[in-house]
Formats: C-alpha cells, sequence, structure tokens
C-alpha cells in the first residue's frame, strides 16, 4: 500500500507538469482512498510482490495517463463508452501507433492474468465478491446514480470538472451506473405525449399527403469535411498568407458567412453526421452511432428513398467505424462505400485526398444524375484529420510566426482542402445545376492540449468551465454554404447541424410527414443543446443556459432561459423515445412511417 500511495503520487505529479490535470483538493483524499482499495484488491488475489509491483504500476499508470491524454485532446475525461470506442483506434491506426494502442490495451490485461493466484481460495473469494458487486451496479444502476449524485453532485455539462471533483475511480463508477440507468429508463408514454405537445409541430404538416409534382425531384449533395474551419481567426498564429481558397471566401460571403453549430469538439464525427441525417440533437457525451441508435427510424435517407430517391452514403475509411454500418442500415441508406469501395491513388499517409475521394464519387454517381435518378449523395470526407498529414505532391505554402508546428500543418491542410473543394463544386454545379448542395465542416480542429492555438489568440480559455456563451458559440461554429440550385448561395445565418434536415424538406418543397419538423425552433430562435447545457440568441445577445434552468419552471431567476428550457427538453425527450426507447413518437404521429423488415439491402454494395 506504501507503494501505491508513491506511485499514485507521482502519477499526479506527472499529469499536473506534463498534461496540466489536476484533481480539486479536496477530492485528492477520496480519490487516493479509491486507488488504495483498488490495489488491495489486486494484492488479495496475486501470487507474490514480484508480480504484483509491476501490475499495479502499469494498471494505474494507463488509467490515470490515458485519462490525462483525452482531456488534453478533447477536453473531457474518460467516460464508460470510450472504452467501447477503442476497437475504432484498431481500425484507424497503424504502424508504430497502432502497436502502442494494442500495447496499451494488452500489457495491463496480461499482467492481471499473469499476477493472479487462481489456486488459492482467497482468490476467488475476491473475485466473486466484485462480481457480485458489479451485477448489482448491473441490474440496479439507478439507485446507484441517485446515491452517488446525491453525495458527489453531476453537473452534466463540464464532465472535466465532475472528474476533478470526484477523482478518477470514483468518476468512472459514477458515470457507468448513469451509463447504465440510462437503457433501463426510456420515456414513458405520457412522458412522450407531454413532449410532443411542447414542441407543437404544424398541425397541417401530418395531414399533407406525399409530395408529388411534375417537376423532377432535385437531386440533393450533402458534403461533410473533416475538421473544416477558418484558420484567419487564428489572429496570434501569424499566418503568412490566407490558408482558405479566395474563391471559397468569395462564395461564402455570398452565403452571408453562414455557419453550422456542430455538437462536438475536436472529435466524435459521428455525432455531427447523426445530427444532419436525423434531424435530432446529440445531448450526451458519447458517440450515438454507438450505442444511442437502436432502432430502425425514418430518418433523411429513409425519407427520401421512399420518395423515390437513391441513398448513397461514401466515406473512404474503415467501414465499421464509429459502428458507420449499422448506423446507415438503421437510418435508410441504399449504399455506402467505404475505403475498400475507393482506390487509393492519392493518400496523405493514412488518409484519402479530398480530390481523389470526390472524383471518384463522380464517376460513381455521375451517370445516375445523367439519367434523371434522383440522388441523395451524401459525402463524408477524411482528409483534414488529425494530425494534419500531406504528402508530396502537397507541400507546405503556409508558415505560422507563433512556432505552432500543429497550427502551420492544419493551415496547409485547410489551404489545399477548400482549394479542391471549389474544383469539385464547379464540376458538380456544372453537372447538376438544379442540385441542391450543403456542404460544412463537422467540427473544430484539435490545436493542441487544453485549447492551445486558440487560447493564444483569445478565442478560448483553457477550461471549458471557464468558457462564457461566445466561447461556446465558438467552439462549435463551423463554415456553411448552402447552394439552393440556379437561385444560387442562401443566407441561413446560424443553424444547428440537427436543424438542417428540415430546412432540407423545405427547400426541396418535400411534404412528407416526418418527425424531423419538430426541430424547428420555436420564433426562430437558434438553440444549440450541448451535453448538459444550450446556448440561445444571435450574434448581438448569446446566453448560455444549464440543465434544469426552466423545465419545471423553475428558471433560476433566469427569463431567457425559461422561454427556451422547456422546449429543448422537450426535444430530448422525443429524441432518446424515437432512437432507443419505445418509439411512442413515432407510433402515435406517423405508423406509416414504421420502418419494414430490417431496413437497407445493399450497403457495403454498389
Amino acid at each position: 500500500m506504501g507503494f501505491v500511495l508513491l506511485w499514485y503520487s507521482l502519477l499526479q505529479l506527472i499529469t499536473l507538469r506534463i498534461f496540466n490535470v489536476s484533481l480539486y483538493d479536496h477530492a485528492i483524499p477520496r480519490d487516493l482512498a479509491a486507488n488504495l482499495i483498488l490495489g488491495a484488491i489486486l494484492y488479495g488475489i496475486t501470487r507474490n510482490l514480484r508480480w504484483y509491483l509491476p501490475t499495479i504500476a502499469v494498471v494505474m499508470a494507463v488509467i490515470h495517463l490515458s485519462n490525462a491524454g483525452k482531456i488534453v485532446v478533447l477536453g473531457g475525461p474518460i467516460m464508460p463508452d470510450d472504452f467501447l470506442a477503442v476497437r475504432n483506434l484498431f481500425l484507424l491506426l497503424e504502424g508504430w501507433q497502432l502497436f502502442a494502442v494494442i500495447a496499451i490495451v494488452a500489457t495491463p490485461l496480461l499482467l492481471l492474468l499473469a499476477m493472479t493466484a487462481w489456486r488459492r481460495t482467497r482468490t476467488w473469494i475476491l473475485l466473486s465478491s466484485v462480481s457480485i458487486a458489479a451485477a448489482l451496479l448491473i441490474l440496479a444502476p439507478v439507485p446507484v446514480v441517485h446515491a452517488m449524485d446525491d453525495w458527489l453532485g453531476n453537473v452534466v455539462w463540464n464532465q472535466r470538472g465532475n472528474f476533478e471533483d470526484r477523482g478518477l475511480l470514483i468518476h468512472l463508477t459514477q458515470e457507468t451506473a448513469r451509463y447504465l440507468a440510462h437503457g433501463k429508463n426510456p420515456p414513458t408514454v405520457g412522458e412522450v405525449e407531454s413532449a410532443m405537445t411542447k414542441l407543437q409541430p404544424n398541425p397541417a404538416i401530418q395531414s399533407l399527403p406525399p409530395h408529388t409534382s411534375d417537376t423532377p425531384p432535385r437531386n440533393v449533395h450533402v458534403i461533410v469535411l473533416e475538421s473544416f474551419w477558418d484558420p484567419a481567426l487564428l489572429t496570434a498564429a501569424g499566418l503568412s498568407d490566407d490558408p482558405l481558397d479566395p474563391e471559397f471566401r468569395s462564395l461564402w460571403r455570398e452565403a452571408g458567412n453562414s455557419h453550422v453549430l456542430s455538437p462536438v469538439f475536436g472529435g466524435y464525427t459521428a455525432n455531427t453526421e447523426f445530427e444532419v441525417l436525423c434531424g435530432f440533437p446529440v445531448t450526451e457525451d458519447s458517440v450515438f452511432f454507438e450505442g444511442g441508435l437502436r432502432h430502425d427510424v425514418p430518418c433523411l435517407p429513409r425519407l427520401l428513398g421512399s420518395a423515390g430517391y437513391r441513398t448513397i452514403a461514401s466515406h473512404p475509411n474503415i467501414a465499421a467505424f464509429w459502428n458507420r454500418v449499422n448506423a446507415y442500415q438503421r437510418i435508410g441508406f441504399d449504399t455506402y462505400w467505404s475505403i475498400d469501395d475507393f482506390v487509393s491513388d492519392d493518400i496523405n499517409r493514412d488518409f484519402l485526398s479530398d480530390s481523389s475521394m470526390y472524383r471518384q464519387v463522380m464517376e460513381k454517381t455521375g451517370p445516375l444524375i445523367d439519367a434523371g435518378q434522383p440522388v441523395f449523395n451524401y459525402i463524408l470526407t477524411i482528409f483534414g484529420h488529425l494530425d494534419y498529414p500531406l504528402n508530396a505532391q502537397r507541400p507546405a505554402v503556409i508558415k505560422a510566426e507563433s512556432g505552432s508546428k500543429m497550427v502551420q500543418d492544419y493551415a496547409n491542410t485547410i489551404y489545399y482542402k477548400s482549394r479542391e473543394l471549389m474544383a469539385f463544386l464547379k464540376l458538380l454545379r456544372a453537372r447538376d445545376p438544379h442540385g441542391l448542395i450543403l456542404l460544412f465542416g463537422d467540427h473544430l480542429p484539435f490545436l493542441g492540449p487544453n485549447f492551445d492555438g486558440f487560447t493564444e489568440s483569445g478565442l478560448l480559455a483553457n477550461n471549458r468551465s471557464k468558457f462564457d456563451a461566445e466561447m461556446f458559440y465558438t467552439l462549435v461554429a463551423t463554415p456553411l454554404i448552402i447552394i439552393d440550385g440556379q437561385k444560387g448561395p442562401r443566407q441561413v445565418g446560424d443553424v444547428p447541424v440537427y436543424q438542417l434536415p428540415q430546412m432540407i424538406l423545405e427547400m426541396l418543397g418535400n411534404q412528407q410527414p416526418s418527425l424531423m419538423r419538430m426541430s424547428k425552433a420555436p420564433d426562430g430562435v437558434t438553440l444549440r443543446p450541448l451535453p448538459g447545457m444550450y446556448f440561445a440568441g444571435d450574434q448581438q445577445e448569446r446566453k448560455v443556459c444549464h440543465q434544469g434552468d426552466g423545465e419545471d419552471g423553475d428558471s433560476g431567476n433566469d427569463d431567457a432561459c425559461a422561454d427556451t428550457a422547456q422546449w429543448v427538453h422537450a426535444l430530448i425527450t422525443v429524441t432518446r423515445d424515437l432512437f432507443n426507447g419505445h418509439q411512442y413518437s413515432l407510433q402515435a404521429s406517423h405508423p406509416n412511417l414504421l420502418p419494414e423488415g430490417e431496413g437497407v439491402n445493399s450497403v457495403g454494395q454498389q
């Protein structure tokens, strides 16, 4: 136990000095106690001290250092679903990075197996006790959550603050219980009915017949750009030139310099995908495609498919990454082209270039467009992924006076991404002049630990708990351009990603019944829900509202939050019901939209 104490102290010093991650002073005793309990359990099952010391050292180091690493990259601590997401790293990485991740995962597991005294009675008594405790947590997580929340509190919008206030092992236990409780407590019929009443969808929408017109359906092209943002906002970086293509700047200006408001920062692209494809917000600190999307649902691909569209998703990545094979099936895609469906003829280390991807997508979809087959053409790029590698055909042309290599690499990536995008847009608009085109960035880039890169220019603070409303806006705002066929770019202002599907349906003149229309905010207010909070308003006045403000008539003396909180809470309730609950909302409003069978027939096939 003395070794555990010393090793714990050293790890706290490392995470503070190297990662700038630390606990509140009052949390250190309870976190130390949790680590000592872990050490005592492992000592109780070990064969001898020679096996115990390296094992407990490796186990503690992996847990604490991985947590600190995630905080500096994404701003939040390890959460339960991160353990499920580890397999995605195996799919994405290669070379020494893949070997490192395998070693990080396998080494503590192998040491635990090797150190355990399997033939001792004491070992099986301890393992049985731990198993019983785990089973009780799995069977009855709700009372555990309530008890731990009463004891330690819970601030959903500030998970880093939760970790700093609890300690890592207690934080993981508390959030694991919450994760398990979430699936056991779906919204009831009454809660869903009440929520739908608060959302007040247009009654006329429900009675309209399917859209019919003598005008051929317009193609829809949605281009989601990996880590696409405006580096010129980094005023302290001293960039030698504007990375964005002047033609993009001009087009974006015509579109009123509009922005989408993403649900994520620095990663978790799948949550942005869910919102633009299904029209409901992600409000949990997890990947929705992994655990939140459990049913076949009439999202935008399925709705357009029922109107005669060929629905195609293109993403040159491992097909199963972020559970996309299953997720794309459940939301209604006919076809999913992943990395195996593309020729890897222009690779930036691990990532297919945008120009190659665009060319190959056009080769595949062009004949459908020419033949008059309506297409929902969904494109998710991968070039621009961290850590922004370029190949020999893309030499660096932008320099950063600040000396930040990551900022400089990112600026050069945007230099090429924006130019390859504009070249593709010219071809696409010429071939499909009446098509509806939407393009936007999936999230802001990671530019260094603790929001470094953004902090030096005063855009963000180094901790989410210090963010004001303007910083939360900056955290999620990426460029948006909507080209409405021959009408050209549309000026739409700031649009949360989850509101794009209902906008698409309106621009198409599509009158099919759809729950996605519920996400249209009341009175034109811009609302961007995030885990445990949301912000509302426009450029003149933005307001941050936290969970609980106004949901039950208690506005916390804040009228601005009280006016919108019940609407946001109702939208979250319907989201939970529709995608991982009993689907009462779908059964009550649009039983004709319930999916038939198992979903798509040709995912992964051309």
